[in-house]
C-alpha cells in the first residue's frame, strides 16, 4: 500500500474511532499509557490526548500503530491474532476485506 493510500485510510477514520483504536490496542497489549508511549516514541500526554480525542496521531505514529496491529495478527497467540482481526474489522472494514 502506498504511503498516500495508507494515510488516507487512517486519516479517513474519525477522531473518536482513532482514539478508541489506540486505547483498545494498548489495552490488548496490556500496556499503560506510559509504556505504550515509550514503545511508540511519544510522551504519555500524547497518548492521553489521542485516546481522549484532543489530538490525532501523526502519519509516522499511525504507521507504527499499523505495524503493531500487523504484529498482533501474526502472533503465535491465537487470542491476540483474533483481537487484531477484530480491531481491523471494526476500524478498517474495507481493508480487512482486501486482506
Amino acid at each position: 500500500m502506498s504511503d498516500v493510500a495508507f494515510h488516507q485510510e487512517y486519516l479517513g477514520v474519525e477522531q473518536p474511532a482513532i482514539g478508541q483504536l489506540i486505547r483498545e490496542l494498548r489495552q490488548t497489549l496490556k500496556l499503560t499509557q506510559e509504556k505504550f508511549a515509550a514503545q511508540l516514541g511519544v510522551t504519555f500526554p500524547t497518548i492521553n490526548r489521542w485516546e481522549n480525542g484532543h489530538a490525532t496521531p501523526s502519519p509516522l505514529a499511525l504507521r507504527q500503530i499499523d505495524t503493531l496491529l500487523n504484529q498482533l495478527s501474526e502472533s503465535p497467540d491465537a487470542t491476540l491474532q483474533e483481537c487484531a482481526h477484530v480491531m481491523r474489522r471494526k476500524y478498517f472494514p474495507a481493508r480487512e476485506l482486501k486482506a
